[in-house]
């Protein structure tokens, strides 16, 4: 095994169609027009000495080592920063180079220490590189002159050191957080000999500045400047695995660098579709959790909730598993018991958890996390497309006009593909958000917002169906799109819905909180200015209209005509790294892989005759419903894998509630989350790190996860799956999960050519991938809809019943944060914590000097589902009348606000819209304590007595 080489071309890639011959050390060499001179000589396999130029930002020609002679041009252009000509001639290596070359080395290791051999950086430092390729052997300077040698070292990041006193002040880290991340927190003060990098003001260090500890500073700089810590403490790496993280939806690529099985760091893959080398603070580097103390390495079981956990052998724990659920289903039915599948777990692990459920347990109560989060936009994007999944890859962005994002904060929760765009909106595309609270990207550096619609919670669907007013009754429409490839009856019907009186701007906008011409403005936008994209999050689709918001925005982009090609698209960006396949591998209870419902006996037959086994033609129980029979008595277990339902899920009392009804309660996780404070059995889970499978992103992307070290809880959970089914007599036979791979592919049309072959061979690919596509579908809907023609759905606003009141007078909407990941249950164990140890409450200024609330105090925030307290933090992010909080933090328990109101369609909870008051408080509230009380006594392990 070696570490993965990625090439540095030294200057980006040119877009341009035309090519371009010239000469480059005899070497005749074709090229885009628009290629640098470096970059070409690359391509030929000659490396021209540099220092501050790199491929991932703009050219720079600051550094001076990178100069060429050109046949018939005086002196000697910088090769970064001069473009290819037709039939240049170009010479990389004369002794007049070589001499200037050397001259300039001399003078950067004039001021550099001289430490290699105990530098982090040694043997991976492109200074050191350069001074042996120029052949520096000497320095004429000495070093007693004036230096920098003993500048202070930064080291208040938790993951990343800045060594000043090692700095060539070549721009890469500046250039790098302006054109890669986009946050503009670095810059260059001082001038000549006093130019130093600075992370913000001069009193601010790297913690205080406005860095968001992306790393993409730490992986463009040259030298030792910036190093990880983890770099530091274990030393230089010697091989490297190709992976995914396991995040968020967008699905970063990444190279595991690793020391024997000891990982040093989580490097950025720029060959990765998803990322293109840029990560964010999570997947770069909080990765530390994997060997976290807390983390649980044996199973464990125990009779009652009241008891300590026995640490068992696994042939224990899985042989009690099998066994209470033969009991209970032998004494209560087959229905008595159901599971709940992972979207952090590959899509081969989740596969197998609904096949155990539908061939093993006999019945479809399986579900999973994305029914409170995602299940209504695999209904919607289904009624309208045809297709539950985002029509656009990410790269798509970069060709988009104007991009409006809804119910969304990308910037927290999709930092990667963030970046993307907020680098297209630099570049000039214009830009609408729809969100009660000022996210960041309604104004940052560079960018603003065209239109920020700061609607009321609870009125999406008002809002889009008046921006639908607005461009049908001004005749926006894409005429001929509809006519070509929509349903014409259902647009005329809809048309004719969106035009009636009460979904004009003018009168929902007033109920909505937003000016009439705003939305008219906004409209007019979308429809008129060039490709349009959609991206819509959580605050779309968690609402008791979440189903109808979206496809009240596959309406929108259905009659402006803005599906099928680049730029455009109606795209979900999913917050968990597999939720979308946990969707696509059938798990939900109505639907087998591929969104086939389990009623089509074709379908089913299928599965019946490769599983061997029948299957029931009915839908099981989601889990709102199982928490309800478990109530009533008649579901009386549960396999929870690598889901925390008692911190994620709404109405927190009712949660407990259920799961303490239950007899047998199964969790497979990494840490004895919230939920495992109700079970009777814990399996030890594997992380990301620890196994082989898929995950599949937000843009439909399948990239392989692969193993680079062995589980140190013995299994991967793929294993501990089949062991299971083995104990209920079902035996699956797999020897590696590439063979459950190959049964999906056959399984599942949209998944045919899928294959770990083809994923090692191309990198990714992105569904639908079978004969017809055999390399996958970056863009969905080309000529036509999946479903044929485009539906047209009718999206009647209803008002949401839960009201605000004289007992309830603010709306709470919650979201995430972002240095920390949905429970919080691996980022919480690690060094994140540092930028974000609590939830809390934000406040505008007004709501709180009627409370009596000051910064920092603490607050009851009530509801009738429930209370909590935490910390008050005034902001005029959010306008009067609405409050915000995060939920990653057990120790809020902020879900013990939210209510049991839930989509129409699909369940998923109205997280967005709770009536809530706010009031002072001396502290946490009861109800916290009682909680943190029962947790602590249910997590107590029982020690081993040793034998005599």
């Amino acid at each position: 095994m070696s570490l993965v080489y990625e090439i540095d071309y030294g200057t980006p890639a040119s877009k341009s169609a035309e090519t371009v011959k010239l000469t480059i050390d005899g070497n005749e060499v074709t090229v885009p027009a628009g290629t640098s001179i470096m970059r070409a000589a690359m391509d030929a396999g000659i490396q021209v000495p540099k220092l501050c130029a790199t491929d991932s930002v703009e050219a720079f020609g600051s550094c001076r080592l990178c100069l060429v002679e050109i046949t018939g041009r005086p002196g000697t252009p910088a090769s970064c920063t001069t473009p290819v000509a037709a039939g240049m001639v170009v010479s990389t290596q004369t002794e007049r180079l070589k001499q200037i070359r050397k001259g300039v080395m001399e003078l950067y290791i004039s001021d550099h220490p001289l430490d290699c051999l105990t530098c982090a950086a040694n043997g991976d430092c492109e200074l050191q590189d350069m001074a042996g390729a120029v052949g520096l052997r000497d320095v004429r300077y000495g070093y007693a002159g004036e230096n920098h040698l003993k500048l202070e070292k930064d080291e208040s990041n938790p993951y990343f050191t800045f060594d000043a006193s090692k700095c060539i002040v070549c721009s890469r880290c500046v250039r790098a957080c302006e054109e890669v991340q986009g946050t503009f927190a670095l810059t260059i003060q001082g001038r000549g000999f006093d130019s130093k990098v600075s992370a913000g003001m001069l009193s601010d260090d790297f913690l205080s500045s406005e860095c968001v500890s992306c790393g993409a500073c730490v992986q463009a700089c040259p030298t030792a400047t910036l190093s990880e810590k983890s770099l530091i403490d274990i030393g230089q790496p010697e091989h490297s695995v190709v992976t995914t993280c396991a995040y968020c939806g967008v699905g970063c690529s990444f190279k595991a660098e690793m020391r024997g099985e000891e990982l040093v760091r989580m490097v950025p893959y720029k060959e990765g579709k998803a990322n293109h080398g840029h990560s964010c603070v999570k997947g770069r580097f909080a990765w530390g959790y994997a060997n976290h103390k807390e983390r649980i390495l044996n199973p464990m079981i125990r009779e009652s909730i009241d008891q300590p956990w026995r640490e068992v052998s696994w042939e224990v724990a899985i042989d009690r598993v099998a066994s209470e659920f033969k009991r209970l289903q032998s004494k209560h039915g087959r229905l008595a018991i159901g599971g709940i599948t992972s979207s952090r777990c590959t899509n081969e692990e989740t596969y197998l958890v609904q096949k155990l459920v539908r061939g093993g347990f006999g019945n479809n109560n399986v579900d999973t996390c994305a029914r409170v989060c995602h299940s209504p936009t695999g209904y919607g994007l289904k009624a309208t497309f045809g297709t539950s999944a985002g029509t656009q890859d990410f790269d798509s962005v970069d060709q988009s006009d104007v991009i409006m994002v809804i119910g969304a904060n990308p910037t927290d929760a999709h930092p990667v593909f963030a970046s993307r765009m907020k680098k297209r909106l630099r570049a000039g595309a214009k830009l609408i958000v729809i969100d009660p609270r000022r996210t960041d990207i309604v104004r940052m550096p560079h960018i603003e917002a065209q239109y920020h619609l700061p609607l009321r919670p609870g009125t999406n669907a008002a809002i889009l169906n008046a921006l639908a007013h607005t461009i049908v009754t001004e005749g926006l429409v894409n005429e001929r799109f509809v006519r070509d490839f929509c349903d014409l009856d259902a647009f005329e019907h809809w048309a004719s819905f969106v035009s009636e009186p009460q979904n004009s701007p003018e009168t929902v906008g007033p109920m909505a909180g937003v000016s009439p011409e705003a939305i008219r403005g906004a409209a007019r936008l979308y429809a008129t200015g060039g490709n349009g994209a959609i991206y819509y999050g959580l605050g779309v689709t968690e609402h008791s209209q979440g189903t109808t918001a979206v496809m009240a925005l596959a309406n929108l982009a259905m009659a402006t005509g803005n599906l099928g090609r680049q730029g455009v698209g109606v795209n979900p960006l999913r917050g968990q790294n597999n939720v979308q396949g946990a969707c696509d591998m059938g798990s939900f209870p109505h639907e087998l892989t591929g969104y086939r419902h389990i009623s089509d006996d074709a379908t089913r037959t299928m599965f019946e005759k490769l599983w061997g086994v029948p299957l029931d033609n009915e839908p099981g129980l989601r889990i709102p419903n199982m928490f309800d029979a478990a109530i009533d008595g008649s579901f009386r277990g549960i396999y929870v894998q690598g889901e925390d339902i008692l911190q994620s899920d709404p109405n927190t009392v009712h949660v407990k509630k259920a799961l303490a009804a239950m007899e047998c309660v199964v969790v497979q996780d990494l840490f004895l989350n919230e939920t495992a404070n109700y079970a009777h059995v814990f399996l030890p889970g594997s992380t990301f790190l620890e196994k082989d499978g898929t995950f599949t992103n937000a843009e439909r992307r399948i990239n392989r996860v692969r193993k680079v070290m062995t589980p140190k809880n013995g299994m991967a959970d793929w294993e501990i799956t089949l062991a299971i089914a083995k104990a209920m007599g079902f035996e699956m036979l797999y020897n590696h999960p590439s063979e459950i791979m190959d049964e999906i592919a056959e399984l599942t049309p949209t998944f045919a050519g899928v294959s770990y072959d083809l994923l090692d061979k191309v990198g990714s690919v992105q569904w639908p991938c079978n004969d017809k596509a055999p390399t996958g579908t970056p863009i969905m809907h080309i000529g036509g809809f999946a479903r044929g023609k485009g539906n047209f759905m009718i999206t009647e606003y209803v008002a949401t019943d839960e009201k605000v009141g004289p007992r309830f007078p603010l709306l709470l909407t919650t979201g995430r944060i972002l240095s920390q990941y949905n429970v919080g249950a691996q980022t919480r164990r690690t060094d994140n914590v540092v930028w974000h140890a609590e939830d809390v409450l934000e406040i505008h200024p007004h709501d709180a000097e009627e409370r009596g609330v000051r910064d920092g105090d603490w607050v009851k925030l009530d509801s009738r589902a429930g209370g909590t307290a935490l910390h008050a933090r005034i902001t005029d992010r959010v306008a009067p009348g609405v409050v915000y909080t995060t939920f990653h933090h057990p120790e809020t328990q902020a879900n013990v606000v939210t209510t049991e109101f839930s989509d129409w369609a699909t369940n998923c909870p109205e997280y967005k819209v709770t009536a809530v008051q706010v009031s002072p408080s001396n502290g946490p509230s009861d109800w916290q304590k009682d909680y943190a009380e029962q947790a602590e006594h249910s997590r107590r392990i029982a020690t081993k007595v040793a034998a005599e």
